[in-house]
């Protein structure tokens, strides 16, 4: 995954906001649960279809006051591993 890349989370998802610090996001294709925490839900809900992974990392540092330095490659590794778990899918980058 890249910069460049735009991340699309898979129609099967469903997204549960059961806890006040932690939402599930559950694959019904695989059974696979994972619980993400306040961040990560603001990541997921900025996968629009539209935005690079640079854009979605730029919106989090944006919201978040401290958000640290390496935004870009934490923002990059949470969403390579729900690419991995099949919870997104790439679509075409942006040149």
């Amino acid at each position: 995954m890249t910069p460049t890349d735009i991340p699309q989370v898979q129609p099967d998802v469903v997204l549960t906001e059961e806890f006040p610090d932690c939402v599930l996001l559950f694959m019904p294709l695989t059974g696979e649960v994972v619980g993400i925490e306040p961040v990560g839900l603001l990541i997921w809900k900025l996968i629009d279809g539209q935005r690079t992974v640079a854009q979605i990392a730029a919106e989090v540092a944006a919201q978040c006051q401290d958000a640290p330095p390496s935004v870009l490659d934490d923002t990059l590794a949470f969403l390579e591993n729900l690419n991995r778990r099949l919870f997104i899918s790439l679509g075409p980058q942006h040149g």
